[in-house]
């Protein structure tokens, strides 16, 4: 059904079957994220529903009065000032944008690690492939104080966090902001900065899921597990912050580089240095993950070397997300 819901929003042309394919991704995830039965898990999966079901309504209501105004059900033809306006606020729902991005952090915590990563990859490709294909029409200097706005809050919001994937909830939103300040300008890089984002994320998420971490005083001690991986995941996360030798700084560069020559300087560097929020976090899961070691007072157990070979899809994609620039 997720494989069926995203096709159809991203093949679509007609409003109606782009909601569709909507509403059968929101309802094919609820069961993954509800599957442990835990209290904080079915939080999670009611708070997923109520947002993703208002978002598909406003989507619904934007393209409905854009047909009202112009006779138009085609979503490249998105014409209507008012429409454009409900519909930006709309995807800003689906993707976690701010001011819409208060649901995501708490699904992501309240959900299993492999849900998590569906979550912040699969789950955001339709809303922005809707995105990419209106980008002409909507309004610019909406898209870029939510941008900003986006950058700013996932950074600062993820500084005092101490549980993984509440951490990767904040980056997905600092990394929407860079994906939402060029949308207007140069959609392709929007997308490119998006795949790169999925790539660099599903290495993260697997990594946490073999070593079977989710909050930071036990990514602590799971250095002994798989040593080398550990070692990966410092590059990943570093490549996540977007530091200059690995992949994670291309859509910057780029993205930085499109906004100078639209005479956006000051956007530029004030996400720039928003950025460096988000750095903070990473070198603190990377400190945690590789570098440290912890006291040997700790009660902490130690973990047993495992000597199972790496999952190759791993492999691939840490070594994508880290070496992608160099080569």
């Amino acid at each position: 059904s997720l494989v069926l819901g995203t096709g159809i929003t991203i093949s679509s042309n007609h409003w109606i079957m782009a909601w569709a394919g909507l509403e059968i991704n929101t309802l094919a995830i609820l069961p993954l994220i509800a599957q442990s039965h835990h209290p904080r898990a079915i939080e999670a999966a009611t708070k997923y529903f109520l947002t993703q079901a208002a978002a598909s309504t406003l989507m619904l209501f934007s393209s409905m009065t854009n047909a009202w105004y112009t006779g138009q059900w085609d979503i490249a033809q998105l014409t209507h000032p008012t429409s454009c306006l409900i519909l930006t606020s709309a995807i800003a729902m689906k993707l976690g944008l701010v001011p819409f991005h208060f649901w995501f952090p708490e699904v992501l915590q309240g959900s299993p690690l492999t849900t998590g990563l569906l979550l912040s990859t699969i789950m955001k490709f339709p809303p922005m492939t809707l995105f990419y294909m209106t980008s002409h029409s909507l309004n610019p200097t909406l898209l870029t104080c939510m941008a900003i706005s986006s950058a700013a809050l996932g950074g600062w919001m993820g500084l005092n966090q101490t549980q993984i994937r509440k951490i990767l909830a904040f980056s997905s939103i600092a990394h929407l902001g860079w994906m939402t300040i060029i949308i207007a300008y140069n959609p392709k890089l929007t997308l490119l900065n998006f795949y790169l984002y999925i790539l660099m994320t599903a290495a993260t998420f697997l990594t946490l899921n073999t070593i079977k971490a989710t909050k930071l005083s036990t990514l602590m001690t799971t250095w002994t597990k798989a040593p080398s991986l550990n070692a990966m995941l410092l590059l990943t996360l570093l490549s996540l912050a977007g530091l200059p030798p690995l992949t994670g700084f291309i859509p910057k560069w780029l993205i930085i580089q499109e906004l100078t020559k639209q005479d956006m300087a000051p956007m530029a560097t004030m996400i720039s240095l928003l950025s460096l929020l988000g750095l903070f976090f990473y070198l603190r899961l990377a400190y945690c993950a590789t570098i440290t070691l912890p006291p040997h007072t700790t009660n902490h157990m130690k973990q047993w070397h495992t000597n199972k070979p790496t999952n190759t899809s791993i492999a691939i994609l840490t070594t994508v997300s880290t070496m992608l620039l160099p080569i």
